[in-house]
């Protein structure tokens, strides 16, 4: 029903009150304009109610669901200057699917439909429903395009509704309109496919008949300049010469074109190869990207450890490095984080370093035939490398070597799977200071930042995104990854660490493990911009052989703006352990790390006004350690874990600007995992008006967008 009345918050118009906060000139620029305007929306009048064009649109509603004997009546009363409108809807029954006939003609066309029949959407006994209908007509006309009828239209299907079947049945007639063209009658198949590569919009020229033309497998590539090889298009035209028109191989074939990476337009164009034959010619024209290109980006962020910094990348692209769409990319990337203030003045990091990446559109497996998906996306492979150097001043300088090959493949836009069946990190300190050493003979837990790392492993990720279907009301996102490190060096070498001491490769003590992690995230939307945003994390790791904890990198850490909000960036556990209390060095204390974690957050987030959304916020979790650790008490992972979870709450802003989002989060905690036990609940203590408590326990974070 319309007009819809002015929004509110527990029955105060606050978009309305902003209106009217601006003044009655309207104003053209200035802040009373950007209140009106963005922050306002004018009143609602009772004026522009049409009660009975209300009426007869519930009416209409009501009859799209089969209560075609519905009666609606409509009335206001006022109270003040306020008008309400009431409606009273007499629904009747429900009419029911009794009868339901397909075009049983003797065209061959005709035949089609009536072979639908058995798959239909609408069945007997069942609540009549329009949009059903409606679906059914374009379920069959998506059939039909499949089979080969490419200028077949739902429009051509007439669905004819009788209402006198029975007191409240409903018989439907499915058939094909007499005035369907001779054209979408014909089951139609291809004839030539041709590719332009190098097709310019501005230029238009779509001449298949160049002295560049090239047949390769099951169709022509024209390309005088020889940009392309034909075989890069090898996966992606789905269609064969003599075969059916199919709807489904034509958005395949599209989707894979946009997914090779190397255009900027695709288009296709179909048309009669003549005007007595069934067949069909495509032309596929697409526009080139810039081959090469340089890139250059700045960033800024801030921890919840107090540490501010930025980031410059610059890098370089080549598209189609091998004439294949093969993707090369160059990056090289500094950074810094300091701290002006507080214990940390003066440990500022440094962080300088590249990497390499070669994306190839095609699996690459040695020793195996060519294989490929049926899915609209181009399988990858991927080959990258990288260096890196941090500094943290007074501290120490580490360097690190990473590599990988490895494949990308997505089953549909929602499933996507990562496989590294290589993946190699090697990680040693370059300089240690003094400082650091001393530190450590009286904290040897500092030395676990600074160790030799060698890992050489299998790595798998798959990814569920639900959230692309942002239009239903219960979205899911769910990421599971797996990663094996270890195994064939721990078998050659038979290592032990429980034993003797740790096995080396290269100078490094190579790692051994297992390890997983789940991410399940579970979105209720209460309509388009209000929501209720769940998380939970489960990571769990097995360090065996070789190891007898994960190395540090590979960690689980807890705390921090996109974690535990209401503690310091990775500062929670593992287990009881309180790291601030063990040590007098903590100011550079090495982050906390653990052999398992959980983690669960809530979220209520609720638009306000204009690009403003406000939240509502819990969090919950910890870390543990596989085996015990004198020098970390509590820290070993118990069956009574649950026992030791850390817990925080708080409120935010979020300004949604659709290409970014900033966030300002402040939070406090609720439960402290290091306090003796039956003390670990700290809500008692909640003191706002008190200095110092405010100084220790509200943890304010400004990041970049949502935290989950």
């Amino acid at each position: 029903t319309r007009p819809r009345p002015n929004k509110s918050i527990l029955g105060w118009k606050y978009k309305l009150a902003f209106y009217n906060m601006s003044g009655n000139i309207e104003k053209k620029k200035g802040l009373g304009n950007f209140i009106r305007k963005k922050l306002g929306e004018p009143p609602v009048l009772a004026s522009t109610m049409n009660l009975q064009n209300n009426v007869d649109i519930l009416n209409n509603r009501m009859e799209n669901y089969g209560f075609f004997r519905v009666q609606s009546s409509g009335d206001t009363t006022i109270r003040g200057r306020n008008v309400k409108a009431k409606y009273d809807i007499d629904a009747g029954p429900q009419y029911t699917m009794q009868v339901i006939n397909y075009d049983s003609g003797q065209a061959q066309l005709q035949k089609e439909i009536k072979a639908e029949q058995k798959n239909s959407f609408i069945q007997i006994d069942r609540p009549y429903n329009f949009e059903l209908i409606k679906g059914e007509r374009q379920r069959i006309a998506d059939e039909l395009k499949n089979r080969g009828y490419y200028y077949f239209d739902e429009d051509y299907i007439i669905a004819k509704v009788d209402t006198t079947e029975g007191q409240t049945g409903v018989a439907i007639y499915l058939s094909l309109k007499k005035t369907t063209p001779t054209l979408a009658q014909q089951a139609y198949t291809i004839k030539n496919v041709v590719l332009l590569p190098n097709f310019s919009i501005r230029s238009g020229d779509t001449n298949t008949n160049s002295l560049g033309k090239r047949y390769y497998n099951s169709f022509y590539v024209v390309d005088s300049a020889n940009t392309f090889k034909p075989k890069t298009f090898e996966y992606s035209v789905m269609f064969d010469r003599g075969n059916l028109y199919s709807k489904k191989n034509h958005n395949l074939t599209l989707n894979r074109l946009i997914n090779l990476g190397a255009f900027k337009f695709v288009k296709n164009k179909f048309e009669l190869a003549n005007e007595d034959s069934a067949q069909l010619n495509i032309n596929y024209l697409l526009t080139p990207l810039a081959r090469r290109s340089l890139s250059a980006e700045v960033v800024g962020n801030t921890k919840s450890n107090n540490l501010t910094g930025s980031n410059l990348t610059i890098g370089f692209k080549n598209r189609n490095l091998f004439r294949a769409a093969e993707q090369l990319s160059i990056n090289l990337n500094g950074g810094f984080e300091i701290q002006v203030a507080g214990q940390q003045k003066g440990y500022y990091t440094y962080r300088f370093g590249g990497d390499v990446r070669l994306t190839i559109p095609r699996f690459i497996i040695p020793f195996s035939p060519k294989i490929t998906t049926g899915s609209a996306y181009v399988p990858k492979t991927h080959f990258t490398a990288g260096y890196e150097i941090v500094n943290k001043a007074k501290l120490y300088t580490m360097q690190s070597l990473r590599g990988s090959y490895g494949y990308i493949w997505k089953e549909d836009i929602r499933k996507t799977h990562e496989l590294n069946p290589i993946s190699i990190v090697y990680a040693q300190p370059l300089k240690v200071t003094q400082l650091y050493t001393d530190s450590a003979v009286s904290n040897p837990t500092l030395l676990k930042a600074i160790e030799k790392q060698f890992i050489l492993g299998t790595t798998y990720n798959y990814t569920y995104d639900g959230q692309i279907a942002n239009y239903k009301k219960n979205l899911f996102y769910i990421d599971v990854g797996l990663d094996f490190s270890g195994n064939l060096a721990g078998l050659l070498t038979g290592a032990n660490a429980s034993d003797s001491e740790p096995q080396k490769i290269v100078g490094g003590v190579f790692s051994q493990y297992a390890k997983s992690q789940i991410d399940f995230r579970y979105y209720h939307k209460f309509n388009d911009k209000d929501m209720l945003a769940n998380r939970i994390i489960i990571g769990g790791s097995l360090p065996y052989g070789n190891s007898r904890s994960l190395p540090y990198i590979k960690q689980f850490f807890s705390g921090g703006n996109n974690s535990l909000r209401a503690f310091r960036s990775r500062s929670v556990g593992p287990g009881t352990y309180n790291y601030t209390s063990e040590n007098a060095q903590a100011n550079f204390l090495a982050d906390q790390s653990g052999d398992f974690k959980f983690e669960f957050n809530t979220e209520y987030r609720k638009h306000l006004a204009g690009p403003v959304h406000g939240a509502l916020f819990f969090d919950a979790g910890n870390i543990w350690l596989y085996n015990e650790d004198s020098l970390r008490p509590g820290a070993k992972i118990t069956r009574n874990w649950y026992n030791e979870l850390a817990a925080g709450a708080g409120v935010g802003l979020r300004f949604d600007f659709s290409i970014l989002v900033l966030r300002l989060d402040l939070a406090m905690p609720l439960r402290v995992p290091y306090l003796p036990e039956g003390e670990r609940w700290v809500v008692d203590q909640i003191k706002f008006k008190d200095t110092e408590w405010r100084r220790q326990n509200l943890i304010f974070n400004l990041a970049i967008g949502y935290p989950f």
